[in-house]
């Protein structure tokens, strides 16, 4: 039996395919594990999203610029990361039914305890735990695994990497930006860009895939100041485009990792995390100090100085580095799952996603209430023509009006405008509210100024 978590999953998954947010990848081929294509209403929300957070943490600020880096880095970046050597994740697996799992996310689900890292023990606490889809208790033993996924190029002799992450490209760029332009410290990186990780385990639907996007900073600041502040502030506008993305507070909760498990450079990390439907919280976005280390190790692995000149204080140093991280698919992910609402009208359910305006991948619709009469047709033409300009507009004349409101409820449409026989004589139509349902007629001449005010 299913909980009620679990049911809005699937009921996610199933909207995803059928109202063209989300197909899984090479369906006519059987499909390929953890891989979606994002369809036509789900690139419209991808890029909503990723432009909501260019604006926010790029565009609107004076201390950020932007970058676009490339897939494939040097593959030194990554011996210099300590990509190489350390990007490991330990893998185990069930020796009667052949699955294959993360080791130490069987046993965090079955006893509680983090083992991430610890081999010896997550092999010790592995002999009591049964698999969790055979029963069994017959494991081989755990061990690591590197999750960079490693190809071939033309010219260069040794291996290379898709990127798992796209900081690498920050780092290497960051003499350039200093030298271009001139920024005055604390400033910040920012790009967007896909990243590949070879997970043991995928699932979740989008939430945890092989190849995803990120969204991220690196935001530079001197060693001697307070750093705080920025810290806090960072995290305080995770939140808020967490409310954004459709978000309640009461949703998403900060998550600060203890000591213990900080990486050795990190002097604190702590993630934003939602109340998911699959085990509790998760991870949306993570913030970190990562100090020097990354600077530092990129300038010892290149022999070239990642250094920055302070005129006013005549300082040269290494800066130090706040990192905020968001994933672009988990964003998408969270912004379905609060949009999704069922509302009882009479006898009937209605399914309506409830995106924030800026976000839905259709603002507004144009219905002709009948399609075989011209002269509705051709005035919800002028109409569309008009608002298409400035708004994200649908036509649609596909079936009756009632269908036509329950399909763009299920797309997230905010509003409708409906062109009838009385338009014909008034110049007026029916405007149709997602949320509120209400129905106001408004003169053609002041729609332009309606949604104006209501977007």
């Amino acid at each position: 039996m299913t909980n009620e978590k679990d049911d809005l999953m699937d009921k996610i998954v199933s909207l995803s395919k059928r109202r063209g947010f989300i197909f899984p990848t090479c369906e006519i081929y059987g499909g390929l594990a953890g891989s979606y294509s994002y369809g036509p209403y789900g690139t419209t929300l991808k890029n909503n999203i990723k432009r909501l957070w260019w604006k926010k943490f790029i565009e609107d600020r004076c201390d950020m610029y932007g970058i676009d880096g490339p897939i494939i880095l040097h593959p030194k970046l990554w011996v210099a990361s300590g990509h190489i050597g350390g990007f490991n994740d330990a893998m185990v697996d069930c020796k009667k039914c052949k699955k294959r799992f993360r080791a130490d996310h069987v046993v965090e689900s079955a006893t509680g305890l983090d083992l991430e890292g610890d081999l010896e023990k997550m092999n010790e606490a592995l002999k009591g735990i049964k698999c969790p889809l055979c029963g069994a208790s017959e494991w081989t033993e755990a061990r690591l695994f590197n999750m960079m996924f490693k190809t071939d190029m033309n010219g260069i002799d040794e291996p290379v990497y898709l990127r798992p992450e796209t900081a690498g490209a920050i780092f290497v760029e960051f003499k350039n930006v200093v030298d271009t332009m001139r920024p005055k410290l604390p400033f910040g990186i920012g790009q967007i860009g896909k990243a590949f990780r070879n997970e043991i385990v995928v699932g979740n639907f989008i939430f945890r895939m092989r190849e995803f996007e990120q969204m991220e900073i690196e935001y530079f600041i001197d060693p001697e100041i307070s750093w705080e502040p920025i810290f806090e502030d960072f995290l305080t506008k995770q939140e808020e485009f967490a409310g954004e993305l459709g978000l309640t507070s009461d949703k998403i909760r900060r998550y600060e990792h203890p000591k213990e498990k900080l990486s050795h450079y990190s002097r604190k990390t702590v993630d934003i995390e939602f109340d998911s439907p699959f085990g509790g919280y998760k991870e949306l976005f993570g913030l970190a100090h990562r100090g020097d280390f990354d600077l530092k190790k990129h300038s010892e692995f290149s022999n070239e100085k990642l250094e920055y000149f302070d005129g006013v204080t005549n300082r040269r140093f290494t800066p130090h580095v706040l990192e905020p991280t968001f994933g672009l698919d988990r964003s998408i992910l969270v912004s379905l799952l609060s949009a999704y609402h069922e509302e009882t009208i009479g006898e009937d359910t209605r399914v309506v996603m409830k995106f924030p305006h800026k976000l839905a991948p259709v603002s507004i619709a144009i219905f002709p209430l009948l399609k075989n009469k011209p002269e509705l047709v051709a005035k919800a033409q002028d109409v569309f023509d008009m608002l298409r300009t400035e708004y994200r507009c649908e036509f649609d004349d596909n079936g009756n009006v009632g269908k036509r409101y329950r399909r763009q409820d299920e797309i997230g449409t905010p509003y409708c405008v409906t062109i009838d026989f009385d338009t014909l004589e008034d110049d007026s139509v029916t405007v149709r509210d997602r949320d509120t349902m209400e129905q106001p007629r408004i003169k053609i001449s002041e729609l332009k100024n309606f949604f104006k005010e209501k977007f």
